[in-house]
């Protein structure tokens, strides 16, 4: 039976209407009953032995009329007559396990050969294109703080992997559990190979932070009913560096344009830009993918108009004559965009094979459970940190929406303050008193000019009225009296309310 599959190989090599794509259905992971399902059944099998044993005979009884010299065929042929006819009567003993394992090995081999995206290659690509300086900062500040650290001794061991041979990598990529097609190229290979060697430790970092960003990632996406391995998109787009800025201004872990990120509900300003904002961002951006594979209905174009904008894609789209296969629009794309999808097939194949390839993640250092607050006043960091002793590094590491090292946050529109779980008891029981430590120090007030009728001339400070406080303390606290303070802001009783502001020389 396994002569005749391989027979039943070559002759398909000869047959224009079988390409690439028909092995792919061919060779792919399936289940074993399902991918025996195509080979011929035992009675096929023997009729065909039983038909090339009587071609045998046959062939025997034309060699009668030849000359002597013939003898050797004639032999020849009746040796293999006994050959197949015993190939029949064990026809029933063979293993079909073996037979699919070897079929497999060998379908690949035959689908490298005969599949010509195998052979696509962009020779003017710049891999390098996508990594700067700001991932390798990063990297060395995690490092600094103990957020992360690297195994000295695994990196020490780093070998060379452009060794590895092509059939290990396209079997790797079709093991991946994914619903994205994870096609295998050249392209797709330079990328592997700089995650692999050159930037190295970068992945270490990525693994080490990832502990921390990928569970974030993969609710988001699983409650969205998107493909999971999209959790990988940060990896190319940021480096997971919440903080990352490109050169055309992009933000963020997901790195969303300052349009964009409105669009999707993210609030920017001078003291917060949620696009930092690792859970924010991640769900505006879930529902931007969401958007795109509804409009394109395919993910390697939607993740390509991740990249580029929906409108690049579909002029590439006209420019190549309706094709809708990215590979086939690949020439009419930006050039950032064309290595966009075999860098993140890349990430996906460094992501969950490193441990193959000798790689050991960091160990992650970031507070293993998050507590989120509403605030609806500014807080500084470092009020925070010295009147809950809250580590400043912890609250920077959790907050990068928040500019300037201030929490905002108003009555209006609360801010969301993540804090490590074990600081949650202190924090609430002290949220009201944090803002009025050294407020004039920590939080910059807003300066007024005031006309003379109003009260003495020159400058004054804009207070705002918080929860506990009265007259006589907000005049014990600026050294004024509680008649200037009723004269200044024309009051005519001692009531104040939350929020109020209050003008004081």
């Amino acid at each position: 039976m396994k002569r005749i599959v391989y027979i039943l190989l070559v002759l398909s090599l000869f047959t224009p209407e079988l390409s690439g794509q028909t092995f792919r259905k061919i060779f792919t992971k399936k289940p074993l009953t399902e991918q025996t399902e195509d080979l011929p059944e035992k009675k096929d099998s023997k009729r065909l032995l039983n038909g090339k044993r009587q071609q045998a005979d046959k062939g025997q009884l034309q060699t009668d009329r030849l000359p002597e010299p013939a003898t050797a065929t004639q032999d020849s042929l009746r040796t293999e007559g006994r050959l197949l006819t015993d190939e029949a009567q064990t026809a029933e003993e063979i293993n079909p396990d073996s037979i699919e394992n070897s079929l497999f090995s060998e379908g690949l081999k035959i689908l490298i050969e005969m599949d010509s995206s195998h052979y696509f290659d962009d020779p003017g690509l710049d891999p390098s294109f996508h990594f700067d300086a700001n991932t390798d900062s990063l990297i060395y500040e995690w490092q600094r703080q103990a957020l992360l650290i690297f195994d000295e001794d695994c990196r020490s061991s780093t070998k060379d992997t452009t060794s590895t041979p092509e059939l290990t990598y396209i079997q790797r990529l079709m093991d991946l559990p994914n619903i994205i097609e994870m096609p295998y190229n050249k392209i797709v290979r330079r990328f592997i190979d700089l995650y692999l060697n050159e930037r190295r430790m970068q992945v270490e970092a990525m693994l080490g932070a990832g502990v921390y960003y990928f569970p974030l990632f993969e609710q988001a996406l699983d409650q969205s009913g998107l493909p999971i391995e999209l959790k990988y998109l940060p990896v190319i787009e940021s480096a997971l560096n919440p903080r990352a800025v490109s050169r055309v201004g992009a933000t963020g872990l997901w790195q969303f344009m300052f349009a964009t990120g409105k669009m999707y509900g993210l609030q920017v300003n001078s003291l917060t830009d949620e696009r930092r904002d690792p859970v924010k961002s991640t769900y505006a951006a879930v529902k931007y993918l969401k958007s795109l594979y509804s409009m394109f209905g395919d993910w390697s174009l939607a993740i390509a108009a991740y990249n580029c904008g929906p409108g690049n894609v579909n002029k590439a789209i006209r420019r190549s004559g309706g094709k809708r296969n990215f590979w086939e629009i690949y020439y009419f794309l930006p050039r950032e965009t064309r290595s966009y999808v075999p860098l993140f097939i890349a990430a996906n194949y460094v992501m969950t094979y490193y441990a193959e390839h000798g790689i050991c993640p960091a160990q992650n250092n970031f507070p293993p459970v998050i507590d989120t607050f509403m605030i609806h006043q500014n807080m500084h960091f470092q009020q925070i940190t010295e009147v809950c002793r809250i580590p400043l590094q912890e609250i920077k590491l959790l907050n990068p929406h928040f500019r300037n090292d201030i929490a905002h946050g108003t009555a209006s529109k609360a801010g969301i303050l993540y804090l490590p779980m074990e600081y949650s008891p202190v924090f609430t029981d002290l949220q009201d008193s944090i803002p009025r430590y050294k407020e004039q120090e920590l939080l910059a007030s807003r300066l007024v000019s005031v006309q003379s009728g109003q009260g003495a001339p020159g400058e004054a400070i804009v207070y705002r009225v918080k929860k506990g406080d009265n007259l006589s303390v907000i005049a014990s606290r600026h050294n004024v009296s509680v008649q200037k303070l009723k004269n200044w802001n024309n009051l005519r009783s001692t009531t104040l309310q939350i929020g109020q502001r209050l003008l004081i020389y």
